[in-house]
């Protein structure tokens, strides 16, 4: 009797901190539950570890990660795949076998807060060997460095070397790609890299060959306000909480932690700064909703975060002109994600400086999920978001 009370007990107690409230409409809930416990229990491990001194909450997370989800380079049966540099930056390279003489080619920067993951990871590993094959694509995938070592502008200054080197002749011909059909990429922080790689380059008027796409995936393109109407409506969902992408712009800017309670409060940014920023006119009436901006007069953390209004670190307050010289684009974004409207607004801005987006919405999306279309998670929307971003990538390079 009291082995099946303490079983109860621990049952209970497991339930109850796996279970969380979550939208209506958000896919899988169940499973997006249980990621998020297992996300959450690592966090507050690395917490536990960094509070003690025994390192770095980031430097446990990315142990777990490397011990669970990175593979070594193997190839298969269709794509030859290596470990590899460009620039002097580490990345994983996806060669399709056979196929047309001339390649499509891809540069990807991976997700993670620009803190944690790598191109080495599993669910990177099988999203580009999808892409090569799917694609008849070279896809380089690239390994910047990362916070807390790393600070802005490491990671953007490791992206532009990367994509620098890829659109090289040189490269272009060691790898069989067309210098007509290529893009660069990228999700979450990955994202951010991605568009801001495509407004240094789409500024360059020499010879070299240029990037014809670029393709965001959920990315995460501005830290000014933390109560856009996504980032209110989706505070508390999974994977990606607002705290916790507070923690991460902190991370990225080289910041002090102790700044996140200002973020929070939309109390970080000066109010000339916000100006820069009007999600009013940039979203539409059904992305807005009921939801009103949180404006607070103080800034006082505008100082000690320079780079807030940079656009190397946030894309979104480029200037016009920058945004009309870079490429033809595609913008994934999720309901259920604190980041949606950094997406929508970017894809907003790029249609009114003159370039063609393509916004790719889905309804029951949440931040993260197209990296979970593979097993043990297998999201269906996952694999739906995979399938449309390849078929844009097929039908659009």
């Amino acid at each position: 009797m009291r082995l099946l009370l303490a079983g109860a007990a621990l049952l209970s107690a497991a339930a109850y901190y796996v279970y969380l409230p979550l939208p209506g409409g958000v896919c899988e809930p169940v499973k997006l539950m249980l990621l998020d416990a297992l996300f959450r229990s690592f966090i507050q491990a690395g917490d536990v570890v960094h509070a003690l001194g025994v390192c770095h909450r980031v430097h446990l997370l990315n142990r777990v990660v490397s011990w669970v989800e990175e593979v070594e380079a193997r190839s298969c049966s269709a794509v030859h795949v290596t470990d590899s540099q460009l620039g002097g930056v580490p990345a994983r390279v996806f060669q399709p076998k056979g196929g047309r003489r001339l390649k499509r080619g891809v540069v990807y920067f991976h997700g993670g807060g620009w803190a944690l993951g790598s191109g080495r990871m599993r669910s990177y590993d099988r999203l580009c060997r999808r892409m090569a094959e799917d694609l008849d694509c070279v896809v380089v995938s690239v390994d910047y460095r990362l916070a807390p070592e790393a600070v802005f502008p490491d990671q953007y200054h490791d992206a532009l070397a990367a994509a620098r080197a890829f659109l090289s002749a040189q490269v272009l011909e060691r790898y069989g790609v067309d210098p007509q059909r290529l893009c660069v990429s990228g999700d979450s922080a990955g994202g951010n890299l991605a568009a801001a790689v495509a407004q240094e380059l789409g500024s360059d008027r020499g010879p070299a060959p240029r990037f014809k796409l670029q393709a965001l995936i959920y990315p995460v393109l501005q830290a000014l306000d933390f109560h856009t109407p996504s980032y209110q409506q989706n505070q508390a969902v999974p994977i990606l909480h607002r705290p916790l992408m507070a923690r991460f712009w902190l991370q990225y800017l080289g910041a002090d932690a102790s700044l996140e309670p200002l973020l929070l409060a939309n109390n970080h940014s000066a109010l000339d700064q916000r100006a820069k920023l009007d999600w009013t006119a940039l979203l539409p009436a059904e992305r807005r909703k009921h939801f009103r901006p949180v404006v607070r007069e103080g800034g006082a953390a505008a100082g000690a975060l320079p780079g807030l209004t940079d656009p190397r670190a946030a894309p979104l307050l480029a200037e016009s002109a920058v945004l009309g010289a870079t490429p033809k684009a595609y913008v994934m974004t999720c309901e259920f994600d604190v980041l949606r409207d950094d997406g929508l607004m970017y894809a907003s801005r790029l249609r009114d400086a003159g370039v063609a987006v393509t916004s790719d919405h889905y309804e029951d999306g949440f931040h993260g999920c197209m990296v979970f279309a593979f097993p043990p998670v297998a999201s269906a929307v996952g694999r739906r978001s995979i399938s449309g971003y390849i078929r844009w990538l097929d039908q659009n390079l």
